[in-house]
């Protein structure tokens, strides 16, 4: 993979770190706005990135990338997206995939009717701990309940209180607490369980408008998952995913999971006994899981990226599509019931 990174934001200066072991990746570009070409410069000396583009049409037309990085601004996503499948470049764009269920599904019929690849750049999904989570799901029985805490009191938070406006808790921009926090929450429930029969959102709302934390409740058939998302106020993270035969929980933050727990009942062994709270209690395994230690969390994100593309894996690259335009639905009916207006 030959890549070029649009933007010069704090994402981008992950992206570069990230990317530095991955022989498979060719830095080759890097576009910023004119007000920011110094910091690309930068990144470019610093990276050994050959071009350097204020540009972007003359970046997509030149650049001997063939696939673009979207570290920008959420309300930016589509059209940067749009014009270089349109460009018959491929396309990783940072998480959320787009602010508009309409916007995801073009960007998909456009990438498929061009054997492109495009790709919504979320750790979760490209993590030990979720594929871990995925074949242990069955050991738990029938699903009942998940539990979904992703909070972190955000740099800009104070700022916010004091009327200074940051892209993060914008509308304009489509900022907030679901779009940028609790989406990873989401493509947990999606990735396990699929799309959801129904969707409600109860945000907290700040004096723009905007989410600056909220609780996401997703109806699966026979069980619900709750995704709390916060921007405001602080917790320890957590997934947590309980069925009639056992449960598992990763005790982080969902984007840096690097262990998870998983019991389940010995079924060989066929005493009960009561707790002092009443409860039955049931003789369990558990199994304890850690990820291999990355380099950087959004390693793997990019090796699975280069790979897929070198392989020209379309299967593997469309379902991942179709989950993060999945996602977008999601964010777009939750916000929408809540009353949030980008």
């Amino acid at each position: 993979m030959k890549l070029a990174f649009i933007g010069t934001g704090k994402i981008i200066a992950d992206a570069l770190f990230a990317i530095e072991p991955i022989k498979e990746i060719e830095k080759t570009a890097i576009f910023a706005r004119p007000h920011s070409k110094e910091k690309a410069e930068a990144f470019a000396k610093q990276y050994n990135i050959a071009e350097v583009y204020t540009d972007y049409e003359k970046l997509l037309t030149e650049t001997a990338a063939d696939t673009v990085y979207i570290g920008l601004i959420n309300s930016a996503h589509y059209s940067y997206a749009k014009e270089a499948l349109l460009h018959r470049k491929n396309v990783i764009l940072e998480k959320p995939f787009t602010g508009f269920y309409k916007e995801a599904q073009e960007l998909q019929q456009i990438a498929e009717e061009n054997k492109l690849f495009i790709f919504e750049a979320v750790t979760v999904l490209h993590n030990e701990v979720f594929y871990e989570m995925k074949k242990n799901v069955e050991k738990l029985g029938t699903v009942r309940m998940a539990l979904c805490n992703y909070s972190q009191y955000s740099s800009r938070y104070d700022a916010y209180l004091e009327g200074d406006i940051t892209h993060s808790f914008d509308p304009a921009y489509y900022g907030g607490a679901l779009y940028d926090i609790n989406v990873y929450n989401i493509h947990y429930c999606v990735g396990l369980f699929g799309e959801p029969k129904d969707v409600t959102y109860y945000p907290n709302i700040g004096p723009n408008g905007i989410d600056t934390s909220g609780t996401l409740v997703l109806v699966y058939d026979g069980f619900s998952a709750v995704c709390t998302g916060s921007k405001d106020s602080d917790s320890p993270g957590y997934v947590s995913i309980q069925g009639e035969q056992g449960f598992m929980k990763i005790d982080s933050k969902p984007n840096i999971a690097s262990e998870l727990t998983t019991t389940y009942v010995d079924e060989n062994v066929k005493e009960r006994v009561r707790d002092a709270a009443g409860a039955m209690v049931r003789a369990t395994i558990t199994d304890h899981f850690i990820a291999t230690e990355q380099h950087h969390r959004m390693t793997q994100e990019f090796l699975d990226f280069a790979k897929i593309i070198d392989e020209k894996d379309y299967e593997a690259a469309y379902e991942l599509l179709t989950e993060s335009v999945t996602v977008v639905s999601i964010l777009e009916k939750a916000r929408s019931k809540a009353g949030i207006k980008f």
